[in-house]
């Protein structure tokens, strides 16, 4: 790391990517196996954030019944009349780990519209339309309004969303960690090549302590 990519936890957020119902829970109808088994340790670093007054951002896909916002690759899937990340459904919800007390009602139609959602005290909802966060999102606008320049990932599915949207804040120059115990799907090739572009690569216990030191 150089003073370029060296995260700064005073001025840090953490990314929460699709942990909802229908990506995570077991037996769920669009299960991403291994995601259950990394939210523990996802509430560990979250309960951490709400203690230091850490911004959270959770980033969600849905998925609207005509198939009109669904990645081509799945698309003819939800035509055929499959319901996942349905707005309004249990299964688009977060898990219920994750979420903080008190939380609100998440709004399916607000966010489809692309507002960023508040959830609770510094803690966000946006909907995001393809596999990057950013892809046609606010994303980016919010966090510089709020002097965020590290940006800390923890969620479901490595390959896919986490993996794109972390090249995402790359391309946008934020300092980026990845915990590669709190995501799903990660693998040792994939953690070389994110350390190759500059990302900082932590385990949940040592995210926890660089935020209290930095905090």
């Amino acid at each position: 790391m150089d003073k370029y990519t060296l995260p700064n936890y005073e001025n840090c957020a953490v990314i929460t990517i699709d942990t909802q119902n229908d990506f995570s829970l077991p037996g769920a109808i669009a299960e991403i196996k291994g995601t259950n088994e990394v939210i523990p340790r996802m509430k560990q670093i979250l309960d951490a954030c709400r203690s230091l007054q850490v911004p959270i951002l959770h980033v969600i896909r849905l998925y609207e019944e005509n198939g009109t916002n669904v990645d081509i690759c799945r698309r003819d899937l939800i035509e055929s009349g499959v319901a996942i990340v349905k707005p309004g459904t249990v299964g688009a919800d977060l898990v219920s780990e994750i979420k903080p007390l008190h939380a609100e009602t998440l709004d399916y139609s607000d966010l489809l519209k692309g507002t960023i959602q508040p959830f609770a005290h510094a803690e966000w909802a946006i909907y995001k339309p393809r596999w990057g966060a950013f892809y046609q999102t606010d994303l980016e606008p919010f966090l510089r309004s709020r002097g965020i320049d590290t940006l800390i990932f923890i969620g479901c599915n490595f390959p896919n969303c986490p993996r794109t949207s972390i090249y995402e804040a790359s391309e946008r120059d934020f300092k980026v960690v990845m915990v590669e115990d709190a995501i799903s799907g990660v693998y040792d090739k994939g953690i070389e090549e994110i350390k190759n572009i500059g990302i900082k690569v932590h385990t949940t216990v040592e995210l926890i302590t660089s935020l209290n030191k930095g905090r």
